[in-house]
């Protein structure tokens, strides 16, 4: 029996049998506008030889992470720094043909596996900088610090790249407002719900909440990402109408926050499972465009909503 307020998404067999008849499998080289908007379930590595070169704007990898852990059956097994990176570098240039010249890429890693990424990416592409953000969960350790936080390594192919900063600025609370000489407000504004200072972001990000199972956007993948984590990338570093790749696509957040952001997605996963999952989330897209901490075309700070009206206070719980 669930909880009255889960709101995990799950699948039936026939939701099962619904949305995979939707994927797409590739044995040939395929053309850009029979992907488009599609997911295709398949292992990325045997996909990609069939992928077309030079259409993807944004490129968002998430890979399994250096730990030994089970994939779909499969263990991925810990290796050492450079075995992972060399792992990285037999699929990695070959699936950069596919980015545009003007494309950038968001690469994830955690900890243990980071350092590889960095020693790939450097030699192929232009690194820009390393975001580091808060995952605010996971487990207490009685001889090491708790590991909480995460990597995004942010490169581009070239100095000419997307990077739209009015789009992703965050409205964070004055604590301690600063007046001018004349009694005015300095760089914050000051409203009846409280004080509030739009800033530029930053590459450390503290405002992301996991998806748990009160969260319309909960899925049972293990490691999913937060739709709003999702959608500073895409909105930063990609326009309307522009084609976001994820080729370890899991439950689907980051084609479904292209869709309900205007833009189009082209997806891959192995699990069949986690395809039927991403499918039923784009179809909830179609008339629900909400992401949660994201509203009004600002990204709004952690527990920022209790001084918002009670407007904005319902569409931004648990921001």
């Amino acid at each position: 029996m669930r909880a009255a307020r889960n709101r995990t998404l799950t699948l039936s067999s026939d939701e099962m049998r619904h949305f995979g008849s939707k994927l797409l499998r590739l044995s040939e080289p395929t053309p850009i506008h029979v992907l488009l908007n599609k997911t295709v379930h398949q292992d990325v590595f045997e996909a990609l030889s069939c992928l077309p070169d030079n259409w993807a704007d944004l490129l968002f990898l998430d890979p399994p992470y250096n730990l030994t852990k089970s994939f779909n059956g499969n263990v991925f097994r810990a290796r050492s720094v450079e075995e992972y990176g060399d792992w990285i570098e037999s699929w990695f240039p070959e699936l950069l043909r596919t980015l545009k010249p003007t494309g950038s890429v968001y690469f994830c890693a955690d900890w243990k596996s980071s350092a590889a990424v960095h020693l790939v990416v450097q030699k192929y592409l232009q690194v820009r900088n390393r975001i580091t953000w808060e995952r605010e969960k996971g487990r207490g350790a009685r001889t090491n610090w708790k590991n909480c936080s995460e990597d995004i390594w942010f490169c581009t192919k070239s100095e000419h790249f997307s990077f739209n900063l009015d789009a992703v600025k965050v409205k964070r609370r004055v604590v301690a407002p600063y007046r001018n000489a004349n009694g005015a407000p300095k760089d914050w504004d000051e409203t009846i719900h409280g004080n509030y200072r739009l800033t530029h972001p930053s590459n450390l990000w503290t405002d992301l909440t996991i998806p748990f199972w009160s969260m319309p956007e909960n899925t049972e993948h293990s490691t999913q990402k937060p739709e709003k984590l999702l959608a500073r990338i895409i909105l930063c570093s990609s326009n309307p109408e522009d084609v976001v790749f994820d080729p370890f696509l899991g439950s689907g957040t980051t084609s479904v926050v292209a869709k309900k952001l205007g833009r189009s997605y082209v997806g891959i996963e192995v699990d069949p499972r986690y395809c039927c999952l991403a499918e039923k989330r784009l179809e909830s897209a179609e008339h629900d465009k909400k992401i949660q901490g994201f509203a009004d075309g600002v990204f709004w700070d952690r527990n920022s909503f209790p001084l918002l009206s009670g407007h904005l206070h319902r569409r931004l719980r648990m921001a």
